[in-house]
Formats: C-alpha cells, structure tokens, sequence
C-alpha cells in the first residue's frame, strides 16, 4: 500500500508543478489593438476607397479576420456630424486589411468611426480616424 499512496502522491505532485511551471498563453489585451489609415487622404467625389489596418500595437503585425460591427464617416472634424455618408464594406486586399466605398460630396476633413471584435479577445476595438479630403 506504500507504494501505491508514495506513487499517487509523487504522481499529484509532478501534475501540480506542470500546471504551476506551464507557460500561461499570453492573450493580447483589447487595447493592444488599433485600426490605422493606410493613406490619410483621398480626392473628393464619388466611390472612393478607403483603407484601414487593424495592428496589434505589441508585436506590429496586421490582424485579420476582425469582425466590424458598426462604421460611420462624417464631418465631425469640421463640426457638421450630420453631414455622414454611407460605407460600404469591400473585399479585402491583404490580410490585415479593411477597405469601405465612401461619397466624399465635399473637401474637408472626415471622420470615420469604427467597432470591431478581434478573435479570441474580450471586449471591441473603437477607433476615430480622421481622413482629409481633398479638391
């Protein structure tokens, strides 16, 4: 009976140590995340695209796969958040990488707001980008 209480005993205790000694998964927190303009400006007028990267600020890398839940382009910047647009969600062209079809109907500066989800991550990336149109 030594034997067997001394061997489940030792048993427990290396499985004790390899849950304590295991390398715990790091999971990026949600505000390790951001969405950048791949290019700040854009010519106004109708059908343009825009392009925006969502980066894990951490490690520099592009993210795909995001879910983006909510979109919005405006002239907050310029004080008329009622003068919005409509996006449109357009295939991607590279991983990481999000693209919308806006109407520019005027010069100035734009607003885009977005909501994503990343995978594996509790809680949303919010973003506020300001892409300048131009004459």
């Amino acid at each position: 009976m030594k034997m067997t209480t001394a061997a489940c005993a030792f048993a427990a205790a290396l499985i004790g140590l390899s849950v304590i000694g295991a390398p715990k998964l790091a999971l990026a927190d949600i505000k390790d995340y951001e969405f950048q303009l791949v290019e700040p400006t854009v010519q106004a007028g109708t059908d343009k695209i825009i392009t925006v990267k969502l980066l894990n600020k951490k490690t520099g890398n592009a993210v795909p796969g995001a879910v983006i839940f909510a979109s919005r382009l405006d002239m907050a910047p310029d004080g008329m958040q009622e003068m919005a647009t409509k996006l449109t969600p357009m295939p991607a062209t590279e991983p990481g990488t999000y693209r919308f079809k806006a109407n520019f109907s005027m010069a100035g500066r734009w607003q885009l707001s977005l909501g994503a989800k990343v995978q594996g991550e509790t809680g949303s990336v919010e973003s506020k980008l300001v892409v300048t149109a131009q004459k």
